[in-house]
């Protein structure tokens, strides 16, 4: 590997002044052929370099004369060009990133394009009309680039508490590889998130979380255990909420799942019920992402144990979910490209799962209007603020919950002394 460009001007430098100092040729010769020896420079151009770097030369450029030495870098001017998004646009933009829990540019370009005029009449924001046309022109590697300084990434890896469920499971087929039909909506995965805080003894809360893999429509419900009863009256419930049929279900080998109240429950009512290979976590990939994005990014790893934590924790998936389903954009993959030991993975533009089900021709007209009558009510901005008061709530019920108890004034107890 030969000298890199810098390494080579720093060798003119030292060696020109030792050629034009040498008095003999033969001295003069071995100088130069040691020089070319180590650049790889041509014999005549090192020669000319020797001879003339550190000297001052006259050149007439673009009708100019410019004084030039040889060898010195030359001054690069400075972009003249005023910054599109100048302050002006990064506060806003710093803001609303802050807001909507810190989403990356592709997904934040999506929910400031579609909601700008909710956005927009907010006075927190101080958004004017040039400013808005900015951020609705913004592109997501801009948007990446001016939050760069801001971004704090904290990788936290949670833990795993599945358990094999009974010899039950043979009764519900194993889902090998993808067979429903992945443009219809109402297929499900479940899975579940555990809130004990590091330390697995006693009961805790725990959080279902069920995903559509079509639209990626997430519904959380918080349970007091993983008993049977508080999964299988979740699932009830989501059936009962949806604005779309459930059509089936798909979770991994836990006993939470595989039991028969759950089984018996979707036997009863049409929808499929599959499960995952063992020991394979990517065959519900789907919803192991959204554990990560809407669970622990909103309530973290505390643990949450008492009867007002489970309320607050129920308060909380009720104001999320809908700002998750209707604003939140999530990306789908919609192809993958196999080259020799490489995979390419295409993915479609980010969408919220309600603009998803809304493009899709294979949702009925009614079940859009009901999306549609349901997104009316909502509020992007109230809503997240809801979302952030539960979280307040949750968190101060769970820190006075640590806190140790302060005896009161009169139940103080005190030791008599000895007599003298």
């Amino acid at each position: 590997m030969g000298l890199t460009m810098r390494e080579r001007k720093a060798l003119t430098n030292e060696v020109a002044a030792r050629y034009r100092g040498e008095p003999k040729k033969k001295g003069k010769q071995a100088i130069l052929d040691e020089f070319c020896l180590t650049t790889g420079y041509h014999r005549k151009y090192a020669l000319v370099l020797l001879n003339n770097w550190g000297k001052k030369q006259i050149r007439l450029i673009e009708g100019t004369l410019v004084e030039l030495v040889v060898g010195e870098a030359r001054k690069r001017k400075k972009p003249s060009r005023e910054r599109v998004y100048d302050e002006r646009v990064q506060q806003p933009l710093r803001k609303i990133w802050e807001l909507f829990d810190y989403q990356c540019g592709k997904r934040l370009v999506v929910l400031m394009r579609a909601n700008m005029g909710v956005l927009k009449a907010e006075p927190e924001f101080d958004i004017d009309e040039g400013t808005a046309a900015k951020l609705c022109s913004i592109s997501a590697a801009t948007v990446d680039r001016l939050l760069m300084p801001e971004r704090v990434k904290l990788q936290i890896k949670g833990r795993s508490h599945t358990k094999h469920g009974p010899l039950l499971k043979h009764q519900i087929p194993v889902r090998t590889h993808f067979s429903w039909d992945e443009r219809l909506c109402g297929f499900f995965e479940l899975d579940t998130v555990h809130h004990e805080g590091g330390n697995a003894s006693g009961e805790y809360c725990v959080t279902l979380t069920a995903t559509d893999v079509f639209s990626g429509w997430t519904e959380l419900r918080a349970l007091r255990n993983r008993a049977h009863r508080w999964v299988h009256e979740s699932v009830v419930d989501i059936r009962a909420q949806l604005p779309f049929a459930l059509k089936g279900v798909d979770s991994d080998n836990g006993a939470e799942f595989i039991n028969k109240t759950l089984l018996d429950y979707c036997n009863t009512t049409g929808v499929t019920f599959t499960r995952g290979r063992p020991y394979r976590k990517n065959d519900n990939c789907f919803v192991e992402q959204k554990n990560d994005i809407a669970v622990r990014h909103t309530v973290g790893y505390y643990r949450f144990d008492t009867d007002a934590e489970y309320e607050a924790l129920r308060e909380v998936y009720t104001h999320l979910c809908p700002l998750l389903n209707y604003f939140y954009a999530s990306a789908k993959i919609v192809e993958k490209i196999r080259t020799a030991h490489r995979v390419k993975k295409v993915y479609e533009a980010p969408k919220p799962p309600y603009q998803r089900m809304l493009d899709s021709p294979l949702v009925a007209e009614e079940v859009k209007d009901e999306l549609r009558r349901r997104a009316s009510q909502l509020h992007i901005v109230k809503q997240k603020r809801l979302v952030d008061q539960a979280i307040v709530k949750l968190l101060r019920i769970h820190k006075d919950k640590n806190q140790p108890r302060r005896p009161s004034p009169g139940s103080s107890t005190t030791t008599s002394g000895k007599n003298s």
